[in-house]
């Protein structure tokens, strides 16, 4: 009866349990040799009471729960936590991302600035959207990154690892990378910045203090500009100190416009404002000028001409096209005018040489004259 509630016990026993029992039912080889397989108990060994299997299946049953309770439940809370943690880290990201390929719309028409062209509006938009698809995607990588390599490190810890040989060749080597790539580093977080605050991008003409040109890839690390020559620029993000924009929001076309003294200020107001209209004319320009002509006033009054000053909003990156295109039309309607652009005239006057030449010994000039150094100028307009 004993033998059979062991057995019975015993399947529900763990491991040491079970080799209790079966020390317990393991007879002692016949040392005589008997072949007839009949084995007598060790007097010397003491048998197997049930509390000593009771006590065996109480210590393994004790130390599981306490590994279930002690260890294995901090390290499940850690992971429960991590998995939170990314799973906030990945909402907040989201609307950060959200509210920064909508936030620049919302901020552009709470100062009241000039709507923008559908082409232009739906170019601006797509741009937003794919700059807030990488910031958020790389946003979420580093999040992720973070959160599960300090979740392992713990996980580690609880297991009983020891983690001060690993931490310490991590600082040694945050160290000498702190020291070594410290460029590289300054290049990266510039980049990012560049990325977040849309300072310009694929297809804008910027003026980045070096280098001039249009944008042809912003990376992390370095951006490479078209130069008007056809030159590649590549430059290095770090070294971007500050940056001019020539295609974001909206362009001025800057124009220093000289008359002729006799040109009253009706004339010139006429030949401006007919300039512009002509130039809306034109299909090329027409959704470009986005306001008519402003009229800034005299510029500069020099002995040849008097300048006005004139701008023309325009679409971003379209002011340089405005411009050329807006001064072939201003000769023109001087011209219909009657008026000329002022331009300058130099006049040089030889005179006799002197009849004391000779005695100095100085040659003759050829045709009895000669270029005085001290000739006077006249300028006529």
């Amino acid at each position: 009866m004993t033998a059979l509630s062991l057995h019975s016990l015993a399947s529900l026993l763990p491991d040491r349990a079970l080799s209790v029992v079966a020390a317990t039912q393991t007879p002692t080889a016949d040392p005589s040799g008997d072949p007839s397989g009949s084995a007598t108990p060790d007097p010397s060994r003491s048998p197997v009471s049930v509390d000593d299997v009771q006590r065996s299946v109480e210590e393994g049953a004790s130390s599981g729960l306490e590994f279930l309770t002690g260890t294995g439940l901090r390290v499940a809370v850690i992971i429960v936590v991590a998995i939170v943690l990314t799973f906030v880290a990945r909402r907040l990201i989201h609307r950060f991302a959200r509210s920064i390929a909508e936030g620049h719309t919302k901020r552009g028409a709470a100062k009241g600035e000039t709507r923008q062209s559908g082409a232009a509006d739906a170019a601006a938009r797509t741009r937003r959207v794919q700059r807030s698809a990488t910031v958020g995607s790389l946003l979420q990588s580093i999040a992720a990154i973070v959160i599960w390599l300090l979740a392992t490190l713990m996980v580690l810890t609880e297991l009983g690892f020891d983690l001060a040989p690993i931490l310490a060749s991590a600082g040694i080597a945050g160290i000498a990378l702190g020291f070594g790539a410290q460029t590289l580093v300054k290049d990266y977080l510039a980049g990012f910045f560049i990325v977040i605050e849309d300072q310009y991008g694929i297809g804008d003409y910027i003026d980045a203090g070096e280098a001039e040109g249009t944008v042809e890839e912003v990376g992390l690390r370095i951006t490479k500009l078209r130069g008007l020559d056809g030159t590649l620029w590549h430059v290095r993000n770090g070294e971007i100190l500050r940056v001019g924009n020539y295609s974001q929001g909206f362009g001025n076309a800057l124009l220093d416009l000289p008359f002729p003294y006799n040109a009253d200020e009706e004339t010139v107001t006429t030949i401006i404002n007919d300039s512009a209209e002509a130039l809306r004319k034109d299909p090329q320009f027409a959704q470009a000028m986005w306001e008519a002509p402003t009229i800034m006033g005299v510029q500069d009054i020099s002995g040849e001409a008097v300048t006005v000053r004139v701008t023309i909003k325009t679409e971003p990156g379209e002011q340089f096209a405005v411009s050329r295109a807006f001064r072939g039309e201003f000769k023109q309607h001087m011209a219909k005018h009657g008026l000329t652009v002022p331009w300058s005239q130099a006049v040089i006057r030889t005179m006799p040489d002197s009849p004391l030449a000779g005695q100095h010994g100085a040659a003759p000039a050829t045709g009895g004259t000669t270029q005085r150094s001290d000739a006077a100028e006249e300028s006529t307009t």
